[in-house]
């Protein structure tokens, strides 16, 4: 049987997101997973980047569906006729980064923080995460489905194509960050690790401690829990404040489900934002240029500690392709990035104190919790006190759920006729409480910038009928009564 995978994408509901596909795991079907897999083998050949009999490397996070799709792509690399290795349950950029290391492909089982009846698959190649050419490449394949690997539910016959468990890649990503630290850099601080069921939980765990700090676990689950770093849940503010005032910690650390994206909190157990969190990393790390989508904190700019800041459409690719342009254009520049989620992706080599920390141009969670902890060491200030020395930018963000997309994408263009005069006119009508707009970007959505130098940016989802507001203001509270007042007029245009 001969598969398009564009239109299986259709016929399975297991859809393209970033950097690979997601689905509801009742549809994420061992041929499902077979038939992406196997394009994206096929587009690797096609581009010559994976020799013959090669390794493609697989690993996955704590989802109860993980293990079995893990099968279903160590069949796929089988069929194709190149050696799987199993890397076994670790963090996708530790995964990513021995890929790098060792010129090879691999393939991470995760649905990051979405729920546990959804599951994903994301591509690296040996030059990283896939972007959006890769993608429409992969879409683009046929797949030829071998009967003899599937009975004929579309199962697998076999539940043993996945090897022995090999840690290489976890000992590799631990020693990155061990390598390049000062030795002991940490002692004396006491950091508490929200555990949950994230799948850097214990590689991080060994980490901080080889570094010298004093670590208490918490939270740990067996059971897989959805922990979003940018939308946080309500129980989890609540828990952080409560493990604060118990166990006077310098910071608790967490991160999602599979260990891209970071969560740090002050001494107090307030969370920080992701992008201001990127903002203090990128700072320690004394980088040159910085990039980041336009939906990010305008506290990066507002600092002056950057010489080169670049804007992009909100997603990893975007900022992976930017990332890679900006060092075109200043070779002996130092180039990161990242996401208003926390994740934190570097371009180019950082050295410090004669150590070199390697490139690893895809999202990461370790390094940012290290670096504002190190920061703060560095300033003599507490995390809490360390925030105060940036400019006082709040951000907030809410959504509308089942907002048609094609009525977004009517409101906006309604909005971005191109005669900058009569847009801020019509905005200014659309939205008669807020101040005057005086400026509009429209990198990705449409993003306003107020006379009092307050921002709403409106968004169609990119794979929902959602409608995403962020807003930024100079306090916490406005933030998100700004952005509570947008949402109200939104709701009247249904």
């Amino acid at each position: 049987m001969t598969i398009k995978i564009n239109e299986l994408m259709i016929r399975s509901g297991v859809q393209f997101g970033t950097s690979g596909v997601r689905g509801l795991v009742k549809d994420m079907s061992d041929e499902v997973c077979f038939s992406y897999v196997t394009a994206f083998l096929k587009y690797l050949n096609d581009k010559q980047l994976i020799v013959p009999r090669g390794k493609v490397g697989i690993a996955g996070d704590l989802r109860s569906s993980t293990p079995q799709i893990m099968n279903a792509v160590a069949a796929a690399c089988h069929s194709m006729g190149f050696e799987s290795v199993n890397y076994g349950f670790i963090p996708s950029p530790a995964i990513a980064l021995f890929g790098l290391k060792e010129s090879m492909p691999t393939i991470m089982v995760t649905g990051s923080h979405i729920p546990d009846d959804r599951n994903g698959i994301k591509f690296n190649t040996p030059l990283g995460e896939i972007l959006k050419p890769d993608e429409e490449g992969i879409r683009a394949q046929y797949v030829d489905i071998p009967a003899e690997y599937f009975n004929n539910e579309g199962g697998l016959k076999n539940n043993r194509y996945l090897p022995t468990e090999n840690k290489d890649a976890e000992d590799n990503y631990i020693q990155r960050f061990i390598s390049f630290l000062p030795a002991n850099c940490l002692a004396g601080k006491k950091i508490g690790l929200y555990e949950h069921s994230s799948v850097v939980r214990d590689c991080l765990k060994t980490i901080l401690q080889q570094l010298g700090a004093d670590v208490t676990s918490l939270g740990r689950s067996e059971q897989f829990i959805s922990v979003d770093t940018e939308a946080i849940r309500p129980e989890d503010v609540t828990l952080a404040k409560q493990w604060s005032e118990h166990y006077d910690f310098d910071c608790i650390i967490s991160t999602d489900g599979d260990g891209d994206r970071p969560l740090v909190s002050d001494e107090k157990g307030n969370w920080l934002r992701g992008d201001v969190a990127g903002v203090l990393c990128a700072q320690y790390l004394n980088s040159d240029t910085v990039v980041t989508p336009v939906s990010s904190n305008s506290a990066v700019e507002k600092s002056h500690l950057f010489t080169n800041i670049i804007r992009t459409k909100i997603g990893s690719p975007y900022v992976i392709e930017a990332m890679q342009q900006a060092q075109t254009d200043n070779l002996e520049k130092t180039v990161v990035g990242y996401e208003a989620n926390g994740g934190f992706l570097q371009h180019t080599p950082i050295i410090q104190n004669n150590k070199t920390l390697a490139p690893l141009p895809t999202r990461d969670a370790v390094i940012v919790p290290l670096a504002i902890i190190l920061l703060a060491k560095q300033q003599g200030l507490t995390i809490s006190e360390l925030l105060k020395t940036l400019p006082q930018r709040y951000t907030f963000s809410d959504r509308l759920k089942n907002f048609p997309t094609a009525l977004s994408q009517k409101m906006l263009a309604g909005m971005t006729s191109g005669n900058i005069e009569l847009d801020l006119t019509t905005i200014q009508s659309q939205f008669p409480e807020l101040a005057t707009p005086v400026s509009i970007d429209t990198t990705d959505g449409l993003r306003i910038t107020l006379e009092n130098e307050e921002v709403v940016h409106l968004r169609p989802s990119g794979n929902a009928p959602e409608l995403r507001c962020y807003t930024e203001a100079d306090s916490e509270g406005r933030a998100e009564s700004l952005n509570e007042a947008c949402i109200a007029i939104m709701k009247t245009w249904t």
